[in-house]
């Protein structure tokens, strides 16, 4: 399923998923993969007492993804071993080392970086893709603004064996834009899917979907 995500089509990956009913409109509707963020200080934080619900029906149906912010280890390797997660994101300081961790395990990795701070180090190419998010600061993302997406069109034509996922500001309007300037693998999107954070809008869902074969 992971290679589905980072396939030659533009793929979508809904972020921030804080519900059942939710996953399963994205699952019902085809959507790639679903994020659910285990950072407690974002306003998309879902509680570790509802990840079971959320996730566990969800395995077959739909890629799901967890976003953690400097706590993978070892939350992500339980939420592993219980069979809730299919792919690690990881959206804080992590290091080369913390991405081997889950990659050695054949976990695959979304490592997701600001525009201004690309790395400098080799990435890897197999089970392993590259998210490029807005600029933020202490609040490792999810700021709803774009970024000049010539750095990332930079980035792709500098590193074509490095799958690259696309965040940062994407919503209805903007994400055809967005995916004839970049070609991203995929595009990755939170509040441009919602009618408030961590609510996900079927009518935007539906809007991006439309977007991604416009």
């Amino acid at each position: 399923m992971f290679n589905d995500l980072c396939s030659s089509l533009t793929s979508l990956k809904i972020c921030g998923i804080t519900s059942a009913a939710d996953a399963n409109l994205l699952a019902d509707l085809g959507i790639e993969a679903l994020g659910v963020n285990f950072w407690p200080q974002s306003s998309r934080f879902c509680p570790p007492d509802m990840v079971e619900g959320i996730l566990a029906p969800m395995k077959g149906r739909i890629l799901r993804v967890g976003v953690f912010v400097n706590n993978s280890i070892p939350f992500a390797d339980e939420l592993l071993e219980k069979g809730l997660l299919d792919v690690v994101q990881l959206h804080g300081d992590e290091t080369i080392e913390d991405i081997r961790h889950f990659l050695d395990q054949g976990v695959p990795v979304i490592r997701a970086v600001s525009a201004d701070h690309l790395p400098d180090y080799e990435l890897p190419t197999e089970n392993f893709a590259l998210l490029i998010d807005t600029p933020a600061g202490k609040d490792y993302g999810g700021t709803g603004q774009t970024f000049d997406w010539s750095i990332a069109q930079k980035f792709i034509k500098d590193h074509p064996d490095v799958p690259v996922i696309l965040a940062g500001g994407l919503n209805p309007e903007n994400a055809s834009e967005a995916i004839d300037a970049v070609e991203p693998v995929a595009i990755d999107i939170a509040s441009g899917a919602e009618s408030a954070p961590g609510i996900k809008d079927s009518t935007k869902v539906r809007a991006l979907l439309d977007a991604l074969t416009s």
